[in-house]
């Protein structure tokens, strides 16, 4: 590998940090805000691997402002952060709490006081417990309760904001916390995910009508989590494995908005989805994306399933014996980025990629007060050469958001893992920067 350069990237590359709401703010219920499906999830028994919670975290919402000029220090022009809807809309509707949308207000002028592009990202998994004790994302009202959550906030901060993003990473919120019940709300049920699906899709195109409507020259998308299937042997049986993986975590969230449907001949058990259709869906669905977010950590390796027939029911495996693997037990691939680049890449040639997403998580420690992370830095590195690579190929790829700024509230995995370029030392709330955030200080000078 040659060594990386800005200057490999383009001039109008945008370099960016992102974290997100539930992730990082804390005070769960300050000033109003309403309770969110993480803090349901994350306050009953045996949910969090570590029995903590977010209701700190990283006290984001009374430290955003030092946290802000940190993403400037290290020489990144943008920062990604999402919107706690019932930080907004304590109820999901109706009443909006002026104090939440304050806060948004002024971390977006925070953000340009110190030279930071805002990115928004309207919804990153912590739907309003009141919306879920009414069904949620598999009631077809979320599409009228999402267009009004949208407007609040295209209202309130769209004369200052032009970049966003729809969605986080369906798929996780959906087949993890809808299917496997890993994540909140923690439901195990094919009928719900499989409403919520088509609901969610729904969702983006009407989110970004909204956006569109209501904020002048907005810059649209959305972010999916892109995995790129592999396979231990090449067999007819391994192959439909692959496709029926890449079905449910992968297809199911793009095609649509494409206006290609579901992809129900790979994966049998996404038929279902058809009875929540209604008639106008095939061109509501539709969405002309401004750039798309691709987010990418790791590959997955489908396996046939052990009992055969069922091949429409995708099975995960990993090899942990040739490749380096993260504190999440993920595999280290960095050409997988690549290959989710030029996968998103093959519906539109012409629609801009941003990479929305991308980082590892390792075992951190403080040591004379530096904290010494070689292994994140090296992945960076490897991973922004496939990003140029990319670019090389022609792929129309505008910029790299690194997950993230700092260690967080990692989901069901608690506090444990450490993703940041920042450490975070969660009993004083020090942030320490680690030598990786350091690296990209000077490679972005």
């Amino acid at each position: 590998m040659s060594e990386l350069a800005r200057t490999d990237f383009g001039d109008d590359f945008t370099w960016g940090v992102a974290h997100a709401s539930y992730q990082v703010e804390g005070a769960w219920d300050a000033d109003g805000k309403g309770p969110s499906i993480w803090d349901t999830f994350t306050h009953g028994k045996g949910r969090i691997r570590d029995k903590s919670t977010g209701d700190v975290a990283c006290d984001f919402y009374h430290r955003y402002d030092d946290d802000t000029a940190l993403v400037r220090d290290l020489g990144f022009d943008a920062q990604r952060f999402s919107i706690s809807w019932p930080r907004v809309l304590p109820t999901g509707t109706g009443r909006v709490n002026r104090a939440g949308l304050d806060f948004y207000s002024r971390v977006v002028d925070s953000c340009l006081e110190h030279g930071v592009e805002p990115w928004v990202t309207l919804y990153h998994w912590d739907l309003p417990e009141a919306l879920q004790q009414r069904g949620g994302w598999a009631n077809r009202d979320v599409i009228g309760w999402f267009e009004e959550y949208v407007g609040v906030v295209a209202d309130a901060l769209g004369d200052r904001v032009k970049d966003w993003m729809v969605f986080n990473e369906p798929c996780s919120f959906m087949v993890v916390g809808h299917l496997a019940g890993v994540h909140a709300p923690g439901t195990r049920s094919l009928r719900r995910f499989l409403a919520g699906t088509h609901h969610v899709n729904l969702c983006q195109s009407a989110g970004a009508s909204v956006l569109r409507a209501k904020v002048a020259d907005a810059n649209v998308g959305t972010t999916h989590i892109i995995s790129p299937m592999a396979t231990k042997a090449d067999t007819p049986k391994h192959r439909r494995a692959a496709a029926a993986l890449d079905a449910f975590a992968n297809r199911i969230f793009l095609e649509p908005n494409f206006g290609l449907g579901y992809p129900t001949e790979a994966a049998g058990l996404l038929k279902g989805v058809e009875r929540y259709f209604k008639p106008g869906d095939d061109e509501a669905i539709k969405v002309d994306w401004d750039f798309l977010g691709v987010q990418y950590y790791t590959r997955q390796q489908a396996r046939p399933a052990p009992i055969p027939g069922l091949h429409a029911v995708p099975w995960i495996r990993h090899d942990y014996r040739n490749y380096e693997i993260t504190a999440m037990g993920w595999e280290v691939q960095p050409d997988g980025l690549y290959e989710s680049l030029a996968k998103v890449h093959a519906y539109d040639p012409e629609l801009t990629l941003v990479v929305t997403e991308n980082g590892a998580a390792f075992p951190d420690k403080v040591e004379a007060g530096r904290v010494h992370d070689p292994r994140r830095t090296a992945f960076y590195q490897a991973h922004l050469a496939e990003v140029r690579r990319a670019i090389a190929d022609g792929m129309p790829v505008d910029g790299y958001f690194c997950w993230s700024l700092m260690d967080n509230f990692e989901w069901a995995e608690g506090y444990g893992p450490r993703f940041g370029l920042t450490y975070v030392d969660f009993d004083t709330q020090e942030r320490i920067v680690k030598d990786s955030g350091r690296w990209f200080r000077d490679f972005l000078a």
